[in-house]
């Protein structure tokens, strides 16, 4: 891909696309359930939440003591935004942090938007919404998102997850905000997902399909790249059953990047920084830290064969240039 112009909005301000170096285009900062948060702080944070502050501003450090730069936050509406908390420790870390719109579930929807039934795509409120957040800014924090995140899982394309779609697509043709859609390969959804964001006319060189690489099927990896969108190979670190183990995915990885898709495809852990979901210390994969690209995966490429141009690819100029068309 071409070097990209123009400026990105991030957390601390305005960053040009050429000045956010190497990402992490699948993370979550804080997952941070509102209500629960609100009214029973001591369950939520599991104690003082200015000590969970400090741990995160120390993982986050981690990061970019390893020369990681810039990261894509894909934590959506619904999925526990807490714009304060993210403010928080940016100041404190010098990482340039891009935050999503869009809705986390992949079915369900609220009820109030469940019981506004929209007339056209345009006028649907989770549309509204995600406009809202990437034109206006999120709540009150100044911040405008700059990314839409969806999702779509073993539930499928259902009535609720297609009009999640559209809507995410309709923003995305408005503004230019690309997408990052959660998939489950084993279902080999790229294709039908690519379908319906293009419908509304979403650019497909700006969607990512995340968690491709829970799948080793490289006709299905080539295939959702050769529509020009990008393959999403963000769950280092996270190895769920029946999925490839982390040699595999490098071994996938050198594949394409040697048959010259580097320039579509990003990487990242699609790890929690914290999350309230589970009881706090709770540890799902002694793996599955947002360090594993950086100490693991990059020099593990390297031993493969990739070069460090391809690296490049993969961890700064094809992230870069998902913000092309909303940058300013």
């Amino acid at each position: 891909m071409s070097a990209v112009e123009g400026t990105v909005e991030t957390v601390r301000g305005p960053v040009a696309l050429s000045d956010l170096g190497p990402m992490l285009a699948h993370e979550h900062v804080v997952t941070s359930s509102v209500e629960f948060a609100k009214f029973y702080p001591e369950l939520s944070w599991g104690g003082d939440r200015s000590e969970v502050v400090e741990d995160v501003v120390s993982r986050l450090q981690e990061i970019r003591d390893r020369g990681i730069t810039s990261i894509l936050d894909c934590t959506a509406y619904f999925h526990g935004r807490d714009m304060d908390f993210v403010r928080e420790v940016n100041e404190r870390v010098d990482i340039h942090l891009i935050m999503s719109t869009g809705i986390y579930t992949y079915d369900y929807l609220p009820y109030h938007v469940q019981f506004r039934k929209p007339t056209s795509v345009a006028d649907d409120i989770l549309t509204r919404m995600f406009l809202r957040d990437l034109t206006v800014g999120i709540g009150d924090s100044g911040v405008r998102a700059q990314s839409i995140k969806v999702a779509t899982d073993t539930e499928g394309f259902t009535e609720n997850n297609v009009r999640i779609l559209r809507a995410a697509a309709r923003a995305s043709a408005e503004t230019g905000a690309p997408i990052t859609a959660h998939t489950h390969p084993a279902d080999r959804q790229a294709q039908q997902l690519l379908d319906i964001l293009a419908d509304e006319g979403a650019d497909l060189g700006t969607v990512v399909v995340a968690h491709s690489g829970d799948t080793d099927d490289l006709d299905y990896l080539r295939a959702l790249m050769d529509r020009g969108a990008v393959m999403g190979d963000d769950r280092f670190g996270l190895y769920l059953p029946g999925t490839p183990s982390e040699e595999a995915r490098m071994d996938v990885l050198a594949t394409l990047c040697a048959e010259g898709y580097a320039d579509r495809i990003v990487l990242s852990h699609d790890a929690l920084l914290f999350c309230d979901w589970m009881e706090p210390g709770v540890v799902i994969s002694d793996t599955w830290v947002p360090t594993r690209v950086s100490d693991v995966i990059v020099p593990g490429l390297r031993a493969r064969g990739v070069s460090q141009k391809q690296l490049d690819s993969l961890l700064v100029s094809t992230p870069a240039s998902l913000f092309a068309g909303v940058a300013s």
